[in-house]
């Protein structure tokens, strides 16, 4: 038997329970059906339905919201050892699942299982690094003064909510929500409606390493409804999102009149700049990784390459060679390096610039094209010949997409990269240190790596400028969100108070 095979074996075992029950919300520790009609998952891979999902409303999230509240108090009072102890068994869930986390995300998503079985494992790092920051989420500072003892301390913010965007959801679930938990707040988690099914798995991990119930709440759903339920109710303390930059703006305007503190982690439009003294050999590697591994659903892909023009033709010549030889199949397939686009309303929106590209004047150098009739598949796609002005260049295609635009100098690199309203990450590739330094200094992103593709380390910040987001998460600066900073003075013998109506 195929590895292929195998997969799609083991696969059809973990499908069969969601395909007879189907996926409901979890609420308070219990299953609840969702108060609107039923919706269906589809599988990008073939079309077919995977199964129903409960369709939350606001009278779902309204629940949610007081199992959050009732929870709270003794999930932010648990003593921190034993919140820590929970919350690596969570992990321990996720690593003995992982497989299973795996092989439905890479149906229900498209993603290749090279990438997702990799992916499952994250999330078990994620609550592994933020279960050991349980027992100083609380830490403060001694700042004292000539007169004062001050001293600060943290506290849970509260229930707050989490909405999760389909691609790769099962990593960036545990990413939003492993912090959350540590700092001893509740959550309502509101998956993307395109890919539910391991949002369900994440919950029932949790539940079984001993998570009390209403700690993690599901609701599932769509935004206009779901979403804009939890975005504005009372309750909720906190937004954390991971999704589009005109969505975004929507929730900060829904969560305003409640006056929520607000996380967005947006869209990008990142470039990828290459200079001439560059490793050639190591960019191009990850020039091809950064745009179309993960099909280039994700928000740090560098979906444009500046490319110095000395070596612009060598570099694209090579680049279009290896483009064409890039595996596009079955998810399940180990070999496969590109699955289908998550959705047929996605894969419009992706080979409409095939032809945009075309007539802004653009060279279709690789791809371009569709793959077969029975997923969502397309052929990894260069565009050469491009300018900074052109669509392509400036809007977030968000699929396995790269626009190569060519540049003179360092100055003119810099104004190219600058020029767009994003700036979640950037990639420079340069043996020139000095450079390095001054182009990064200037660069407008929230995240740079100098000859390195997108490599997480969990205690660095991870957020953007500009359009691409607010606030950062990783390390503390998590927990800067999820709690309340508090201080406290304390009077010394020294400290005179002014005695206004004294009548000695």
């Amino acid at each position: 038997m195929t590895a292929l095979a195998e997969n799609i074996e083991k696969l059809q075992g973990h499908l069969a329970r969601f395909q007879s029950a189907g996926i409901q919300n979890r609420i308070g520790g219990r299953d609840h059906a969702g108060s609107g009609v039923p919706f269906t998952t589809i599988s990008p891979v073939d079309k077919s339905v995977i199964c129903t999902v409960a369709r939350g409303t606001a009278d779902d999230i309204d629940a949610a919201a007081k199992a959050a509240r009732d929870a709270f108090p003794a999930w932010r009072d648990m003593p921190a050892l034993e919140r820590k102890k929970i919350l690596i068994r969570v992990a321990e869930g996720i690593e003995a699942r992982a497989t299973e986390i795996a092989l439905c995300e890479c149906w229900d998503t498209g993603q290749a299982w090279r990438f997702m079985s990799k992916a499952a494992l994250r999330g078990a790092e994620n609550f592994r690094y933020f279960a050991d920051q349980v027992t100083s989420a609380r830490d403060g500072q001694s700042l004292p003064s000539a007169t004062l003892m001050n001293i600060t301390t943290r506290k849970p913010i509260g229930p707050v909510g989490v909405i999760t965007p389909w691609n790769t959801p099962f990593m960036l679930s545990t990413w939003k929500i492993a912090p959350a938990l540590a700092a001893g707040c509740t959550v309502v988690h509101k998956p993307a409606e395109a890919s539910p099914l391991t949002a369900r798995l994440l919950v029932e991990i949790a539940e079984e390493a001993g998570l009390p119930p209403g700690v993690l709440n599901t609701v599932n759903g769509y935004g206009e409804e779901a979403g804009k339920a939890l975005t504005e109710h009372p309750l909720i303390r906190a937004i954390a999102f991971v999704g589009e930059s005109r969505t975004g703006s929507m929730i900060t305007k829904q969560g305003a009149d409640t006056l929520k503190r607000m996380h967005l982690e947006l869209g990008g439009k990142n470039p990828v700049v290459v200079f001439d003294d560059a490793d050639l050999d190591r960019a191009l590697d990850a020039v091809i990784f950064m745009i179309y591994s993960i099909n280039g659903e994700r928000c740090t892909s560098s979906s444009r390459l500046l490319i110095q023009d000395t070596i612009r033709e060598e570099f694209e010549a090579k680049l279009v060679a290896r483009v064409n030889n890039i595996n596009v199949g079955h998810p399940l397939d180990p070999a496969t390096e590109i699955g289908p686009l998550i959705s047929d309303e996605h894969f419009a929106k992706v080979t409409s610039y095939f032809d945009i590209a075309k007539a802004d004047g653009a060279t279709v150098a690789a791809g371009g094209v569709t793959v077969g009739d029975d997923g969502y598949f397309v052929r990894p796609t260069l565009f050469t010949d491009a300018t900074n002005d052109m669509r392509i260049a400036r809007e977030e295609i968000f699929g396995p997409v790269l626009t190569s635009i060519p540049f003179a100098s360092e100055a003119e690199a810099l104004a190219i990269a600058n020029d767009t309203e994003y700036g979640l990450t950037g990639y420079v590739w340069t043996n020139d240190l000095t450079r390095a330094l001054r182009f990064t200094d200037q660069l407008e992103a929230g995240m740079i790596w100098v000859n390195s593709e997108n490599v997480r380390h969990l205690p660095t910040p991870f957020g953007g400028v500009k359009s691409s987001g607010i606030g950062r998460d990783g390390g503390d600066w998590s927990f800067e969100f999820y709690m309340e900073q508090k201080h406290i003075g304390f009077a010394t013998g020294q400290h005179k108070i002014s005695r206004l109506g004294a009548l000695d």
